[in-house]
């Protein structure tokens, strides 16, 4: 049996339970199987398996009590997966979902693409089963104050800085800082995500949506197309997926479909994405609301059917395996002919495949949505420097981290006999940085 094959069947058979992990592990170490051929010294030092374990992780209860005085106990996640290159960096997820299989997948990814970014990262990633929605300010800084209670001891400037994502945002991060800050004295760049006024980066909340784009534009160029005048259908309408619109449009295309949990917005005249930022970040409401500001838009229940919108680029930017095979043949039916992942993971294996076989230009995950945690590590540079760049500063290492992310990948994808395909490009450029740390460090 070879080395790639008896590693991943015994992480199956260690992590059978965990069936997001296993995805994620099974695509990554597919794809490295022509670099650990030319590397016989990563199996004789049991690189692969070291990889696959997680360096640490903590579980933990976060008791807190809402506005009626009832208690309510969650249960706390942070899975410190790769250190070789850096401090631990990974965003925390407040979500019902949220179990150890999505944080491990999650973290895991985050190795490679923490790696890509260039910057001295490593890979983490936490959260807990707490769900924001519904609850008030108080309640909300409640929770995360007994979240921080327990997690503050095992994070640090210098050793593990988290950062936001799905339902983790500016108001969470506020009241994480602020009990951190309280328990342990200290006024560092512990996490990322800040407010501007308490060592916060600018551009940070555009970051993912604003590299999404700059990656797919460079993708797009490097195979003689671009935004201008296309269509582009983005799922989802948090963060990343409102300034993916605003960057879009900004580049010459047209966004005509959004969604959320329930259902999806078209507007062939184009989505307002201030709009939407009012009806997600300022009213809280759901996407439906659209219709009220503009008539004539129109709504559809089920947020799976945004695919069979007709487009020329896909941009799925909600959550992950949200893209599936009957979406993708959609996709193609319609006329897409490139689709770049902004959330995490959101495309399932086989329809990864399928429009990559049909030869739809594919921007992976890793590679495409990395521009948030770049732009986080550019938050902790500056908290380091007790200093503060300009948005056009922020923005414009941004961009160039981005373009720089999509020719390493398609370098290492055409160095390894696979030239054009970004999955494996981006997994073995984001592997060999990290092996060779690896190596370089003995067996820790």
């Amino acid at each position: 049996m070879e080395y790639v094959d008896q590693v991943l069947a015994a992480v199956k058979e260690k992590n059978a339970h965990e069936p997001e992990f296993l995805q994620t592990v099974t695509e990554v170490l597919n794809s490295l199987r022509p670099v650990v051929e030319r590397h016989p010294e990563f199996q004789k030092a049991k690189l692969l398996e070291r990889l696959v374990e997680p360096e640490r992780i903590i579980s933990f209860r976060v008791p807190w009590v809402d506005d009626q005085g009832e208690y309510h106990i969650n249960r706390g996640f942070r899975v410190q997966f790769n250190s070789a290159i850096g401090p631990y960096k990974g965003g925390l997820r407040f979500h019902p979902s949220v179990n150890q299989s999505i944080l491990k997948f999650l973290g895991f990814e985050q190795i490679f693409k923490n790696s890509l970014t260039g910057l001295p990262i490593g890979g983490g990633k936490g959260g807990c089963d707490f769900d924001p929605k519904g609850k008030s300010d108080n309640e909300v800084m409640r929770f995360c104050q007994s979240f921080m209670t327990e997690l503050y001891r095992h994070i640090g400037a210098d050793c593990d800085v988290p950062a936001g994502d799905i339902g983790v945002g500016g108001r969470e991060i506020g009241y994480l800082y602020g009990q951190y800050k309280r328990i342990t004295g200290q006024y560092e760049g512990v996490l990322t995500g800040k407010g501007l006024t308490y060592g916060g980066s600018l551009a940070r909340t555009e970051a993912t949506g604003y590299g999404l784009c700059y990656y797919t534009d460079e993708m797009l160029r490097d195979n003689g197309k671009s935004f201008e005048g296309k269509t582009v259908v983005i799922s989802g309408s948090g963060n990343v997926a409102i300034y993916a619109n605003q960057k879009a449009t900004q580049l010459g295309a047209k966004v005509v479909a959004m969604s959320d949990s329930n259902g999806y917005i078209y507007d062939p005249n184009g989505i307002d994405y201030k709009v939407i930022q009012e009806i997600k970040e300022v009213k809280r409401a759901r996407i439906k609301t659209y219709l009220d500001y503009v008539p004539g838009a129109r709504y559809v229940e089920g947020c799976r059917g945004i695919w069979t919108v007709p487009c020329d680029i896909a941009l799925p930017c909600a959550t992950q395996n949200e893209l599936d095979v009957e979406g993708a043949q959609a996709l193609m039916n319609n006329g897409c002919f490139a689709v770049a992942e902004g959330a995490n993971m959101p495309t399932t294996l086989e329809a990864t495949e399928l429009l990559q076989s049909k030869g739809v230009l594919f921007g992976p995950a890793k590679a495409a949505n990395a521009g948030g945690v770049a732009t986080s590590a550019l938050e902790m540079s500056q908290n380091s420097m007790r200093m503060a760049w300009t948005f056009e500063e922020v923005d414009q290492k941004l961009h160039d981290i981005m373009v720089n992310i999509y020719h390493t990948s398609a370098k290492a994808a055409e160095e390894y006999g696979m030239k054009g395909n970004l999955v494996a490009g981006a997994n073995i450029a984001g592997f060999l940085k990290v092996a060779n740390a690896m190596m370089a460090q003995g067996l820790v």
